[in-house]
């Protein structure tokens, strides 16, 4: 099904709009961020004259990334929200509460039409803080299962989005009238319109690359504060690796990094604006299964090697993703003890010189890849702005 709204949908939907302004929050990591982002972004292709702005956490990349993409940026104080007992628990309920009362009065005083949460801990505040002002909440859940942030944000919703359909077994069920099933929010860079423009854009990303047409590209990704996991197994597979692929390597902005392989190791410790670019011209993604990693590699329709984020340390969500796509044909999972340089080595091989099984997989991801979460929401969001005349 094509859940892409068309132009003329949007432009009814704001002909008559108001300019109360539309607030956005989340963060923590990429992953609650950019999908937000693609949010915004089809909002402002569809020329909603709203001002838009975003509350996100005081510390972290959450600033940086909002302000980079040209809007208004409140920070708020945030605590983390865990599910164990532990010491920090106690300062970050008053953290929690303090970011409560900021939000309150970020959007009493701005009074937008609605809140749109991405998610992470920081978002339960101003969700909080919006329902206590009546404002309309839609929330989104970009994981397999809800994390607890959306388990709370539920409670002051009037729309929840979900990536995968099944998200909606895990909710209670006076919840799930509310649900649509978005797929992930993905920006418009992300999307091809055909072989020929992929082909033009995968041609700056090895420009920005400096690699040449026909260089093969294994494209190693684990998100957007790297994985320590995943770096030292490239590191020790890397030797095997670069005789099949330039191996192009996000290894985190603050991961120390010593690693010479020559000409055919490429590592850079965060890739912001070319990466839509990079990951047209890549040919394979080995990554971690965050949700940004996986549905991107899919809006591209990219084979992918996942490993997932597992143990005692998280709650599942990377491991569920994984084998999400792995069931579908588009990602090879490892995991456990099937997480060793000779697994990684052999699996990547495998997918290297079968071309029908690389193929097999691309179109796999291209078909998961289709849905548009963004253009989606966005049209949900035109029509509650629009419905609400900005009261």
């Amino acid at each position: 099904m094509d859940h892409r709204p068309s132009i003329v949908y949007f432009e009814n939907m704001t002909r008559n709009r108001s300019q109360a302004p539309i607030a956005f929050t989340g963060g923590g990591t990429g992953g609650h961020i950019y999908p937000g982002l693609a949010v915004i972004s089809c909002l402002q292709r569809a020329a909603l004259q709203s001002r838009i702005f975003w509350m996100g956490s005081n510390a972290g990349m959450d600033r940086s990334l909002v302000e980079a993409a040209g809007l208004e940026f409140y920070g708020i104080p945030s605590g983390k929200l865990r599910r164990y007992f532990s010491l920090k628990n106690i300062p970050d309920v008053f953290r929690v509460l303090a970011g409560f009362f900021a939000a309150r009065r970020i959007l009493k005083k701005l009074k937008p039409a609605l809140l749109f949460s991405k998610g992470g801990f920081v978002s339960v505040p101003p969700c909080a803080a919006a329902a206590s002002l009546g404002i309309p909440v839609f929330t989104h859940e970009s994981d397999y299962s809800p994390g607890l942030a959306t388990k709370i944000n539920i409670r002051f919703a009037k729309r929840i989005f979900t990536a995968y359909e099944d998200t909606a077994r895990f909710l209670p069920p006076q919840y799930r009238e509310r649900i649509t099933v978005s797929g992930n929010p993905v920006r418009p860079e992300f999307r091809h319109a055909g072989a020929a423009q992929r082909e033009l854009i995968a041609a700056q990303g090895r420009a920005f690359l400096g690699l040449k047409a026909g260089d093969r590209i294994l494209l190693v990704l684990g998100g957007s504060q790297g994985a320590d996991e995943l770096n030292n197994l490239v590191r020790e597979s890397l030797a095997e690796l670069t005789k099949m692929y330039t191996v192009v390597h996000q290894t985190g902005p603050k991961k120390e990094w010593d690693v010479s392989a020559g000409e055919r190791y490429l590592p850079y410790p965060y890739i912001r604006d070319e990466m839509p670019q990079v990951l047209a011209a890549a040919e394979i993604v080995l990554g971690r299964s965050g949700a940004g990693t996986v549905w991107e590699s899919a809006a591209c329709g990219l084979p992918m090697v996942l490993v997932p984020l597992s143990g005692s340390g998280t709650r599942g969500d990377q491991v569920e993703n994984a084998r999400f796509f792995e069931k579908a044909g588009a990602a090879v999972a490892l995991l456990g003890d099937d997480v060793n340089p000779e697994n990684l080595v052999s699996t990547i091989r495998a997918i290297a010189e079968d071309d029908e099984k690389r193929a097999a997989m691309a179109a796999a991801s291209a078909r998961l890849g289709t849905a548009d979460g963004a253009s989606l929401i966005a049209e949900a969001i035109c029509a509650e702005h629009s419905a609400s005349g900005g009261a």
